[in-house]
């Protein structure tokens, strides 16, 4: 980000200012009355009918064709792009045409948003178009928007760079249309989500994000101060625990959309702030909640992409009911030819250390398992797969397997390559609770960050008496990127996390006279686009003494011209 302006820049600063000297307010405090939109009148009119004679619309100029008495603009909408045709007669009807050949000719740009009022017809070449006879400037927009052409389909001059697309989103949104529609589809997803989690009469909740303890999952999380209380707060990491507290305080069924936070790395899939769905159904298992799960997604994938198959990645994802299963110990031997079933600590060490997997001493037996799936199984499972039945030590918080106590009822759904989706038959033993805390609490005294908290307000509320639940959480982020075939999470996300923006400080005037710029020069260097003394030196004399004498004959300054000599005195210092 540079706070020195550009001369275009600048140019918009000064028709700002002409605006004013000409009484219009270009930031106006009314409201502007809309009774239409572009996707409308494109979707309907039709020329053999009186239809829209009288339309009043709103957006933001992307394209201006300047001509005589008449002329042509494009104006976008939240919902499309519509050609308006403006006359310089009918917005002016009378002697002042000041609207027309000074606002519309010269001092509006591309990426002002402007209101019109008119009327629809149908250009000669065929293009559905509004005939203005009212306009009226709603903001002026002071920095000049990337400019993105099309062609015979063929788009160019594209605003693609990832970093500067996630920081300035707004620019992004203006400009891709497709980066629109993603955000729309999202909006659908969660809507869908919650129409099936409703119709089946579960109740959505909100629970804290200020939590005294970062329960309900293994990550390193967030801490904060609570200056009143003079405590430790911990933005949530998973809201898990008190939606169970509200199974325990006697709802069937509750659910939540939540931001989540992880003081973890950021990647293609991962950011510290990420949006979570949780559900917690009384009096199920968690074979009832694979059958729920995948009978949801195939809803949600028909719903907002008009089928069950989705491509991403050039892997085409079928959403169909029912989804493969397959326990994480089969999982692993299939891909590894490991059988680790019976496997102790010491012994899954040294499978790692053959196959390759990075480890470390604070790991433990259900830590080895975890990283031996998601290095050596993981990425195998591009269709929806259930991986089930994990050991005991990686889940805290699920029963033990009906089978075999050595094993819990856990489920995670692989699509694509990656979890989306992890849920259990939920632990309401609170002594055999209160011993997966401890166990954690030794894993964290040997160094894991990552291990869950004795949460002691959750015990005692299982020692009143959950009834036997299936709980299940979802990757919103994930999902959607599946669902839209974007490869990353930031993709998906309006503002995702990025690192401090630097900023260009401008440079002065006196930066400029110590290498020997003359005073009267010195001033208009920056607007002539020499943001900096480094800038200006590493241009070549012939170069600079075109550029600024150009600059001068263009907005008729009265100085003297720049000669070579002075230059080549500029350049040397």
């Amino acid at each position: 980000m540079s706070l020195i302006l550009s001369e275009q820049e600048q140019v918009r600063r000064g028709a700002l200012k002409e605006m004013y000297d000409l009484g219009i307010n270009p930031y106006p405090p009314e409201a502007f009355e809309v009774n239409t939109t572009t996707d409308f009148i494109n979707s309907n009119f039709r020329e053999d009918e009186s239809s829209l004679q009288d339309v009043s619309i709103a957006g933001r100029i992307m394209s201006r064709r300047i001509m005589g008495a008449a002329s042509f603009c494009e104006l976008q909408d939240a919902k499309g792009r519509i050609q308006l045709y403006f006359k310089r007669d009918d917005i002016c009807p009378g002697e002042d045409k000041t609207m027309y050949n000074t606002v519309f000719k010269r001092l509006l740009d591309i990426g002002d948003i402007i209101g019109v009022r008119g009327y629809v017809f149908v250009t000669q070449m065929g293009e559905i178009t509004i005939h203005v006879r009212e306009l009226k400037v709603l903001s002026k927009s002071l920095r000049p928007l990337p400019i993105v052409k099309e062609k015979d389909g063929q788009i160019y001059d594209a605003f693609t760079d990832p970093e500067q697309r996630f920081r300035m989103r707004y620019v992004d949104l203006i400009v891709n249309e497709s980066v629109r529609e993603t955000f729309i589809k999202r909006t659908k997803i969660i809507n869908s989500m919650r129409n099936f989690f409703n119709e089946q009469g579960y109740l959505e909740v909100e629970t804290p994000i200020l939590q005294p303890i970062p329960g309900g999952a293994a990550a390193r999380p967030f801490i904060t101060h609570h200056n009143a209380l003079d405590i430790p707060l911990y933005l949530r990491v998973a809201n898990e625990l008190y939606l169970k507290r509200l199974i325990v305080g006697g709802f069937d069924g509750v659910y939540e959309f939540s931001k989540d936070f992880r003081n973890e790395g950021m990647d293609r899939t991962h950011n510290p702030e990420f949006t979570v769905m949780e559900i917690y159904v009384a009096y199920k298992d968690y074979h009832w909640m694979m059958d729920f799960t995948e009978k949801m997604l195939e809803r949600v994938a028909v719903e907002t992409t008009g089928g069950t198959k989705v491509t991403i990645s050039n892997n085409e994802i079928e959403f169909k009911a029912p989804f493969k299963r397959i326990a994480i110990l089969d999982a692993i031997k299939e891909h590894t030819g490991f059988d680790v079933s019976q496997s102790d600590e010491a012994e899954l060490r040294t499978i790692c250390r053959k196959l390759g997997v990075e480890i470390n001493e604070a790991m433990g037996k259900g830590k080895l398992i975890d990283e031996l799936f998601g290095e050596k199984c993981e990425h195998h499972y591009i269709q929806p797969t259930f991986i089930t039945d994990y050991p005991v030590e990686m889940s805290p918080l699920c029963k033990r397997h009906r089978d075999n106590p050595e094993l819990t009822e856990r489920f995670e759904l692989m699509i694509n390559g990656k979890e989306i989706a992890n849920a259990y038959t939920e632990l309401n033993d609170p002594i055999d609770q209160r011993k997966r805390f401890e166990d954690q609490m030794n894993l964290s005294e040997r160094g894991d960050d990552e291990a869950m908290f004795i949460d002691q307000d959750f015990l005692r509320a299982l020692e009143y008496g959950m009834p036997p639940t299936s709980g299940m959480g979802i990757g919103i982020d994930r999902l959607v990127m599946l669902l839209t075939g974007n490869t990353t999470i930031q993709e998906v996300l309006f503002f995702p996390q990025m690192r401090p923006e630097k900023i260009r400080k401008g440079v002065s005037a006196d930066d400029f006279i110590e290498i020997g710029v003359s005073a009267v020069w010195a001033g208009h260097l920056v607007p002539a686009g020499f943001v900096s003394v480094e800038m200006l030196q590493s241009e070549k004399a012939a170069v600079i003494q075109n550029k600024l004498n150009g600059y001068r004959k263009k907005n008729k300054l009265d100085l003297p011209a720049v000669q070579m000599e002075e230059v080549e005195v500029w350049l040397k210092k």
